[in-house]
């Protein structure tokens, strides 16, 4: 090997920047590799037994005028860089009571089963003349023996027709009772309890007291950690921002904005997984080779961390997102 010198260096310098291009492209991870033509958005994250983490997903139509959209997804990986997609897991024409809007999706393990809330409807919204709207959307829960369906709707029915709802947040406790979050016309902030069995309510909704502080929002996730329960949400329908309580019913107390707004709307989820606190989320995005060059919708992910005080840390998009997961994880 011939020993380097000053005149080899502007010929070394090139050769070594391209040998690290295929390293930093493999951590060029976001928007998350779930399916080259398929559009995803509001993932709903969660680790089961199996220990692979699953998102499930809400699906855009491509290039689509409207939020018409028809089925949900899911997805499985256990380094977050290679997904498995288990293809539709629910769809609207698999309801008796909906023809319309497969939104926000989230999912829970309870009773030995897995099982799929969802916010689906029927109507048409005029966004020219409001007072001309037909829209109404409910929430339904099917069930499935697998984390990857295909998921029945067992009630045949959403869990009640007024309030107006969708974006449900599903959250099982440690004592197993489980609390259902969602938005609603004039019932945001508002909580039921489901009945043991999923497929019905305890009681009746409950609003929840916000510290005095209740912007608009839509798309709301619960979670816990340390004993502190977590009310996390898209205010305004943009910046991720985040509440947090003793009891899963509040009094909540406000902890600012995590996540500051892109292009859109932005839904979420937020879960642990092998020691690791991560972010799903979705962007609008320019898409190359889509039919349109319009925005559409991506989920991508990033990790989360915590201030001493138990609040989130502010957090910045990035493009590598969870690439590194897998190595990080071998530390």
């Amino acid at each position: 090997m011939k020993p380097l010198t000053r005149r080899s260096l502007p010929w070394l310098l090139p050769a070594l920047l391209l040998g690290l291009l295929p390293w930093r492209a493999s951590l060029a991870q976001n928007p998350l590799n779930l399916g080259a033509m398929l559009r995803t958005a509001d993932p709903s994250a969660h680790v089961w037994a199996d220990g692979r983490l699953y998102l499930y997903t809400s699906h855009d139509e491509e290039c689509q005028q409207d939020f018409h959209m028809k089925d949900w997804h899911a997805f499985s990986s256990t380094d977050l860089v290679n997904w498995t997609a288990h293809g539709p897991v629910l769809a609207i024409k698999d309801l008796k009571w909906a023809d319309d809007y497969a939104w926000a999706p989230d999912a829970a393990y309870k009773n030995g089963k897995y099982y799929l809330v969802f916010p689906a409807g029927t109507g048409i919204k005029d966004r020219e003349d409001p007072k001309r709207s037909t829209k109404w959307m409910g929430i339904g829960i099917a069930e499935s023996d697998s984390p990857t369906g295909p998921f029945k709707d067992m009630i045949g029915g959403p869990l009640w027709r007024k309030p107006y709802a969708n974006d449900p947040a599903l959250f099982i406790d440690d004592d197993g009772k489980a609390y259902l979050y969602f938005h609603g016309s004039g019932a945001d902030y508002h909580v039921v309890e489901l009945a043991d069995d999923l497929r019905g309510l305890k009681g009746g909704l409950q609003k929840m007291d916000m510290g005095g502080y209740e912007p608009k929002m839509e798309g709301p996730w619960v979670f816990k950690r340390q004993g502190l329960y977590y009310f996390t949400m898209p205010e305004n329908n943009r910046a991720l921002s985040h509440y947090t309580a003793r009891s899963p019913k509040g009094p909540w107390t406000y902890r600012g904005v995590f996540m500051e707004p892109e292009n859109g709307n932005n839904h979420h989820s937020i879960v642990q997984y092998q020691g690791q606190w991560l972010l799903f989320y979705h962007r609008w995005l320019d898409t190359p080779g889509a039919a349109c060059a319009k925005k559409q919708r991506h989920v991508a992910a990033e990790y989360l961390q915590f201030n001493e005080d138990g609040s989130i840390r502010k957090l910045e998009r990035t493009r590598e997102g969870v690439a590194d997961f897998a190595r990080r994880v071998a530390r």
